[in-house]
């Protein structure tokens, strides 16, 4: 690939970022985030504030390479994993402000430490959040999944997990891991029954 070629993450690996209505399979090999954690309800002080440092330190990191003539690329759209203290609880029976969650930004392989340090150096300098000390880039590998898009408020996901849910069944695969969202659309700038979420479980061979 040419140098001055911008890297694009959604087209390299469009059978992770696009998605149907309909559950499918996909294999989610290993990745490069950077990454933020806390606690507490989506939209929140603490959420909204982490979201804010989380992206501060991805354009900043893009923009320094770019502006020193290195390996231009997209910056890719906020993820989330979640989980609950007990991991046999149901979201919808937990309250909020006790939701897990783990906020990701899909990063170039080339991305190292060095360029994450001086990114949260420049920003603490710029007086920025404190949070953006938090931020830390981190390898995944979720393995096999189902996938699905889910089209609506964020509080009627619960529907597109029991299609997602009874398809694993169908397949003999059991569903394992953290749940994850990739939210494409901006909840600020698109009505509720528009939003555009993909649901990604990772899942495994039923266990006997």
């Amino acid at each position: 690939m040419a140098s001055n070629e911008k890297i694009d993450l959604y087209k390299r690996h469009k059978d992770q970022y696009v998605s149907s209505k309909s559950p499918v399979l996909v294999t989610a090999k290993q990745a490069t985030y950077l990454s933020i954690s806390g606690r507490g309800a989506p939209g929140g002080p603490e959420f909204t504030e982490k979201v804010g440092a989380l992206y501060g330190v991805a354009y900043i990191i893009k923009m320094t390479r770019k502006f020193a003539g290195r390996q231009d690329y997209v910056v890719c759209k906020l993820e989330g994993q979640w989980w609950l203290d007990d991991s046999q609880q149901d979201f919808a029976a937990v309250p909020r402000d006790e939701w897990n969650w783990r906020l990701m930004i899909r990063t170039p392989d080339l991305i190292t430490e060095d360029d994450l340090q001086k990114a949260v150096s420049a920003l603490i300098e710029k007086g920025k959040s404190p949070q953006v000390r938090a931020v830390k880039l981190e390898s995944i590998a979720e393995g096999l999944c189902v996938q699905m898009l889910h089209v609506g408020p964020y509080e009627h996901e619960a529907q597109t997990i029991a299609v997602m849910k009874a398809f694993a069944e169908r397949q003999g695969l059991d569903f394992y891991g953290l749940h994850h969202e990739i939210y494409l659309s901006d909840p600020r700038r698109v009505r509720p029954d528009r939003l555009k979420t993909i649901l990604r479980q990772p899942v495994r061979k039923k266990q006997n």
